[in-house]
């Protein structure tokens, strides 16, 4: 993340003062600004991260998913189940990342309803070289110990938990 501020001040901090009094407590207001800030600011910088390798983050995640597998290969309603997105958007990921060369399409000979993604060599290749590209950044989180990513992550599960995400 860029270390020279582009404000002089915090838009969040200063957005929760003017709620704070016009419409009231503004705790969460900030901190629900703050998350998406914050995942605009990582999201940004992981793709940049894996722009040289071709893909994006969320590309990444399918990849990486895929790789995951016992079997090396999993069902493409598996993959949107897992990522929690819509089957759309797994589609539009795997055409892409077949178009490229990074993963393959099987058909389920015991369903035929049913499609495989498997990753090629290439896309072992890239998978390697992107998930070595994103540890060298530490995956974007920057300003935290290693306590400190332990504890917001900790917190974040509750919120997601509490959401009915698992």
């Amino acid at each position: 993340m860029p270390t020279e501020p582009k404000l002089p001040f915090d838009p969040i901090e200063r957005a929760g003062e003017i709620w704070a009094r016009r419409i009231g407590e503004s705790t969460a207001m900030k901190l629900a600004t703050s998350i998406m800030r914050v995942q605009q600011l990582i999201l940004a910088e992981l793709d940049a991260a894996l722009r040289p390798h071709g893909i994006t983050f969320a590309r990444y995640e399918v990849l990486v998913l895929i790789s995951f597998s016992s079997e090396g290969t999993l069902p493409l309603s598996k993959i949107g189940e897992r990522l929690m997105v819509h089957p759309t958007s797994v589609t539009n990921a795997i055409d892409r990342l077949e178009s490229q060369g990074l993963v393959r399409r099987l058909p389920d000979e015991a369903d035929r309803r049913r499609t495989f993604a498997e990753l090629t060599d290439d896309g072992k290749d890239v998978l390697a070289a992107s998930t070595k590209a994103l540890m060298a950044i530490d995956f974007a989180i920057d300003g935290l110990t290693a306590k400190q990513q332990d504890q917001t992550y900790d917190l974040l599960r509750s919120l997601r938990s509490s959401a009915g995400d698992f």
